[in-house]
């Protein structure tokens, strides 16, 4: 058994003042961490800024590592934990803005950086699509991250679980109109790659987005571990079982029974 404890933060975050919420976030570490040992700790989408900032994201995109992320490491280094979290990202060109997630570990260094594959709105004008998906290997399991809107898309989370992901971490700006897709997008990406997902949604409101919450665990099954609300700020802890990915995966045979040549479709352009 190969038993971690993973928390997931519900909070909401002050547009464009990325202080602010690096204080905050801070905050939440240390409030989950002197309450309970914990391996894992996962915060929203765009956590650092908020994620209406449009153009002004140009000013507050910064480098991984970078200063945000390096406060984040320090914060994983003193309490020995991994911690994921977004962030607005960019290249040594400056005009290459990605929207992006972090895992930092406890050894204070940035263990991975995934940039958001599937943009959506306004997205698309200001960042750039990221490209890769690849699993990580840590000494809790091995982990792929994804943001938002990219769990509408199931081929990107089958992709790292074919590739060996065991825990998927989901970093979320996803709003409330759309809150019952959130919910069934979760629980379908766990239940067909027999993978736990760790979700952090935000919470809260900005000009013309109002978010539905609704973080969650959930277990290789498609079953809600433990969740919470549409408003509350706060985060939610469980025990999992990561072997559990391994034998439901050996008793289901749910990779080695796929028939990849029928699937061609899903890999032809629009």
């Amino acid at each position: 058994m190969r038993e971690i404890t993973v928390a997931v933060v519900q909070m909401d975050t002050r547009l464009g003042e990325p202080e602010v919420n690096l204080a905050k976030m801070s905050e939440f570490v240390r409030k989950i961490t002197s309450e309970q040992k914990v391996d894992l700790i996962v915060f929203p989408e765009l956590a650092t800024t908020g994620y209406e900032c449009g153009v002004r994201f140009t000013q507050l995109t910064q480098r991984v590592p970078g200063p945000a992320a390096n406060v984040m490491a320090q914060r994983a280094n003193e309490t020995g934990t991994h911690i994921a979290f977004g962030i607005a990202s960019k290249e040594r060109v400056e005009s290459i803005l990605f929207n992006s997630a972090v895992l930092v570990g406890p050894e204070g260094d940035v263990v991975h950086h995934y940039r958001k594959i599937h943009l959506r709105g306004e997205e698309q004008m200001l960042f750039r699509p990221g490209f890769r998906l690849d699993p990580v290997e840590t000494p809790i399991g091995m982990i792929g991250l994804q943001v938002g809107w990219d769990m509408m898309f199931p081929e990107g989370t089958r992709c790292l679980c074919l590739d060996g992901a065991e825990i998927i971490l989901v970093s979320a700006a996803w709003d409330s109109a759309r809150a019952a897709e959130w919910r069934t997008f979760i629980s379908a990406r766990a239940a067909e790659n027999a993978c736990f997902i760790c979700a952090a949604n935000r919470i809260g409101e900005e000009p013309a987005t109002t978010f539905c919450g609704e973080s969650m665990i959930v277990s290789p099954r498609g079953e809600v571990i433990v969740d919470l609300d549409e408003t509350t700020e706060g985060y939610i802890v469980a025990k999992i079982d990561v072997d559990e990915n391994r034998r439901l995966r050996e008793e289901t045979q749910i990779f080695q029974t796929r028939q990849p040549l029928s699937y061609r479709s899903t890999v032809r352009k629009y």
